[in-house]
């Protein structure tokens, strides 16, 4: 089931309850396409990054191929926005008059630890991984954070496109009244250069403060309409066969779908196999009781069952064995 949806899609995420399996799961269905002949991208997003751990080797935050035809990268939010930021001091040093730089620097320095800077960071991030990838690679596989994070994540969009737009705004109403100014100073007895230039290089930087919102204001656009596409775009839910995480399951599709993003998939991870002695029957019978809630609540979704594996897994050949039987 999933290597079919990942044949059908360019882009899947897969989110859940944190412990639940997501990092497993999404690498093995990563894994099972790149064995079928696609190229894959596999990102983590997640700041307690396991990609690493579990194909036991680094992997930063530049692409690196860990198997045949698979390239796998962890998103640091913390290394992001301290890049993000250092972009924005750069730009503004070269906007803004020298005596403002100072000035510049404070602001950026209480921005990095501001509420929501990293996840603006991330999601610029995971904008240009999604518009520099969707061209090379058949299939990016997203590795996400837990539901809350995940579900402010996938919103986060709108919200900074609606953000940005209302900045764009105010600097077409700067450039209107900068232009006011300069024609204003042309008209009267002032001298004309002296306030002309002025109000012309300051139009000048105001119009370069907005091509530059613009553009981000396109970067966010993109990623909306990516992840709302649900031709190309799916999300998929790991759980495991519990009560809490049915319940965050349901509460996290809801917020999925008030959002317009499409799932299509639920991966019930380490379910109990039937007939296994005693312990495992009651186990097994439990979780029939959560899932029979599951069920209930989504009833159009396809569920998929992984069986608990009697060793951890960990490495390229135990996720193979996993991805076979996708």
């Amino acid at each position: 089931m999933l290597l079919e949806l990942a044949k059908s899609k360019k882009i899947l995420f897969f989110g859940g309850k944190g412990g639940v399996g997501k990092t497993t799961v999404s690498s093995a269905t990563a894994i099972a396409r790149a064995n079928a002949g696609g190229k894959v991208l596999l990102v983590s997003t997640d700041p307690a990054h396991n990609l690493g751990h579990l194909f036991d080797r680094t992997i930063g935050s530049q692409s690196v191929r860990i198997a045949p035809g698979l390239d796998a990268l962890e998103l640091d939010p913390a290394e992001t926005a301290s890049n993000h930021l250092k972009e924005i001091s750069e730009s503004l040093h070269q906007l803004m008059p020298v005596n403002l730089h100072g000035e510049i620097d404070k602001h950026i320095l209480l921005s990095k630890d501001a509420p929501g800077m990293h996840e603006a960071a991330l999601l610029e991030r995971v904008a240009s991984v999604v518009e520099e990838g969707k061209d090379e690679y058949d299939l990016i596989v997203f590795d996400t954070a837990p539901s809350g994070h995940t579900a402010r994540l996938m919103v986060l969009p709108e919200m900074m496109s609606a953000w940005t737009e209302g900045l764009i705004k105010r600097r077409e109403k700067a450039d209107r009244f900068a232009e006011f100014v300069r024609e204003l100073g042309r008209d009267t007895s002032m001298e004309d250069k002296t306030i002309g230039g002025a109000t012309l290089k300051e139009q000048e930087r105001e119009s370069q403060i907005r091509r530059i919102l613009l553009r981000r204001r396109r970067k966010f656009e993109n990623l909306r309409e990516h992840i709302v596409d649900a031709d190309n775009t799916s999300f998929v839910i790991v759980l495991a066969a519990e009560r809490l995480p049915v319940l965050e399951t349901i509460e996290l599709h809801e917020q999925l779908l008030r959002a317009n993003i499409a799932v299509e998939c639920l991966v019930v991870n380490k379910r109990a196999p039937a007939n296994s002695g005693e312990f495992l029957k009651e186990r097994h019978a439990q979780e029939e009781l959560h899932l029979k809630v599951l069920n209930h609540a989504l009833p159009g979704i396809r569920r998929y069952d992984i069986p608990l594996q009697s060793q951890d897994v960990l490495g390229i050949a135990a996720l193979e064995d996993l991805a076979r039987n996708l």
